[in-house]
């Protein structure tokens, strides 16, 4: 056995163990090493760097995201959307955020298509605390330039896209002076008790129901806290609280007659002008307005996004007034359309019966003065049922002058005219229907009897809408009742329970007996359906018809009185005029149609409301009652 001293044993085992105590100081090495490195980035980010980092950090911050509620839909009677809500993606941005701003606004010059010193007014020179408000650029981003615009925000803090709600009008300018328009509110609407609880910039109702029903439509906003970082993106939502919708209002409007009504308004031929003027359709036993019409017209959809100044200032500033509601706002005279009134206050009054007979000679002397009759040779001899149904001025000329015209207004008022019907719209007027005491005081002079020859055929100083005649035709029509026109049907929450449901509503009576209506009525029976009736337009197979025409002198200019009517500057031509009720037996619809400087009622008018007209027998009649067919009788008066 060979045996090793301790020397040899410590070379051997140095080869192939190392104690503890040999490591330790390497261990302690590393150590140091490791925490040293620790220190020395704790003391660069806390000291050397702190101040940057605490910048940048202050840059994170919370923002309340406001979240608007759609508005509420508007129906038609049938649940048929008019007005309805979609998603638009807008461009907004924060200026406290821009960090090169002459940069972004010329890179949002090209994502955007505008200009670039047009999108620096927008923002303007931002200070206190509207340096943290956002600035809307663009409400209504296609999805292209949507897309083009999400590309580029990583280089451009401050920019930011968003989705809103808009207000989508299905027709666009169908049925618009019915829906109105929306708008920001104004300081006088913040400043009154019906807003209490809006803010400035929220937008609302200013025209139409869109305005009558505010509250219903608004619906309440919500909201949502999120966390951005420095470039304005969001990094954390940390609660959120849904907006709610509005509830919906349906209308008394049926869109087919709409529709057929604004048809009749188009141009007749290719290239052919629109033609002007106001139609009403209503339900003569309810009220309920069917169909409503006011051309020239606008697209609502114009103003859902913040209408621009270009339009707002083609809109008022146009000749024909294309935002005033002509239907209740407009005041005309009502031409031969009112004989069927000055007819039902004679008989009543008894200073005419059925079988009184007048000799029209084509005028009238009424001491100095001429008064023609619109047929030059003259009717011949003519009861009350002629010269309705031929529409003579002389008959009525002599009816009127043996009423006076205080007799004249009473009843004329009594079916409504010269006073507001209560449509819910503002800006309805009250026409006007002259008395004597009227002129003493407007003009300090007594009345003449020549004024009451020109009050007897609708024409001189008496002023109608197209509403008011709808409502006395239809007074007319269900034996005396003056019916409030009625235009919502129902409102109701957004989870479809019926908050209100206005009722029909008769406001007053005629004072005429329902014996004389029946003789008017048999005479408008025959204004149509008759040969030599005045409204042959009008006919609609399957169903008789009830009218009365009427042409309304705008101005009489004597160098214009021998010109063709082509000749005659749009503005001085006369405005046509048809009131209509069906079925004659049993009426149940009632059309008044203006066409305004667009000449004889019977050729101007009457086939605007045959259309609707023959649209609702379509719906309400059997099929085999309505033809395929119509023969048009050929315009035979005014």
């Amino acid at each position: 056995m060979i045996r090793l001293d301790d020397s040899a044993r410590g070379r051997l085992g140095a080869g192939v163990d190392i104690s503890v105590e040999d490591r330790l100081p390497l261990l302690v090495v590393v150590i140091l090493l490791v925490f040293g490195a620790f220190i020395v980035r704790l003391f660069q980010l806390q000291i050397i760097m702190g101040e940057v980092f605490a910048e940048e950090a202050a840059k994170n911050s919370v923002r309340l995201v406001r979240l608007e509620a759609p508005r509420g839909e508007i129906l038609d009677r049938e649940g048929r959307v008019i007005a309805t809500t979609r998603p638009a993606f807008g461009l907004q941005v924060l200026p406290n955020d821009l960090r090169n701003p002459e940069l972004a606004f010329r890179a949002l010059s090209q994502l955007l298509g505008e200009d670039a010193s047009g999108l620096r007014e927008q923002v303007g020179e931002a200070r206190g605390r509207a340096r943290f408000q956002p600035v809307r650029l663009a409400g209504d981003l296609s999805y292209d330039r949507l897309a083009s615009v999400e590309s580029h925000l990583y280089a451009l803090p401050g920019v930011m896209t968003d989705v809103r709600p808009r207000r989508d009008y299905v027709g666009k300018d169908l049925a618009a002076h019915v829906l109105g328009y929306l708008g920001e509110i104004q300081r006088s609407q913040l400043e009154s008790r019906d807003y209490v609880g809006y803010r400035s910039g929220d937008v609302v109702g200013q025209a139409g129901i869109e305005s009558v029903e505010q509250s219903q439509l608004r619906g309440r906003d919500g909201g949502r806290n999120v966390v951005v970082d420095v470039r304005g993106r969001v990094v954390d939502v940390l609660d959120e609280e849904d907006p709610v919708a509005g509830g919906s209002v349906t209308l008394t409007l049926d869109l087919d007659l709409q529709r057929a009504a604004e048809q009749g308004f188009e141009p007749d031929g290719v290239g052919g002008p629109s033609k002007m003027g106001a139609l009403v359709a209503m339900d003569v036993d309810t009220g309920d307005v069917l169909a409503l019409v006011s051309k020239p017209s606008f697209d609502p959809n114009d103003f859902a996004g913040g209408v621009s100044g270009a339009i707002w200032k083609q809109l008022n500033t146009d000749e024909w007034r294309p935002l005033q509601n002509r239907a209740i706002s407009g005041q005309y005279p009502p031409g031969s359309t009112y004989k069927a009134l000055v007819a039902a206050a004679a008989l009543q009054e008894r200073v005419i019966t059925p079988h009184t007979v007048v000799f029209c000679p084509g005028h009238f002397t009424l001491g100095r003065r001429t008064y023609g009759c619109w047929k030059k040779e003259g009717h011949g001899s003519v009861s009350l049922r002629d010269a309705l149904v031929q529409s003579c001025d002389v008959f009525f000329y002599q009816a009127g002058l043996k009423l006076g015209v205080d007799r004249l207004a009473f009843f004329a008022r009594g079916f409504n005219l010269g006073r507001r019907t209560g449509i819910p719209l503002a800006s309805e007027q009250p026409g006007l229907i002259p008395t004597a005491a009227w002129k003493e005081r407007r003009f300090r002079e007594p009345w003449g009897a020549g004024e009451t020859v020109s009050a007897s055929i609708g024409q001189g100083f008496n002023l109608t809408t197209p509403l008011q005649l709808a409502v006395a035709f239809a007074a007319i029509a269900n034996d005396g009742r003056v019916v409030r026109p009625r235009l919502v049907l129902r409102t109701q929450d957004p989870d479809g329970s019926v908050i209100e449901a206005p009722t029909a509503e008769a406001v007053s009576t005629v004072p005429v007996s329902p014996e004389n209506l029946a003789i008017v009525r048999d005479a408008l029976r025959a204004v149509v359906e008759e040969p030599r009736g005045t409204g042959g337009r009008a006919r609609v197979p399957g169903m008789q018809v009830a009218g009365k025409t009427g042409t309304a002198q705008v101005v009489h200019l004597k160098h214009t009185q021998d010109l063709a009517e082509d000749a005659v500057p749009i503005k001085y031509r006369d405005h046509a005029w048809f009131v209509a009720y069906a079925p004659a037996d049993a009426p149940r619809i009632v059309v008044a149609v203006l066409n305004e400087h667009g000449g004889h009622g019977g050729s101007a008018a009457a086939p605007i409301a045959q259309r609707v007209l023959a649209r609702w027998a379509e719906k309400h009649l059997p099929a085999a009652q309505v033809a395929e067919t119509k023969t048009e009788a050929p315009h035979v008066g005014n």
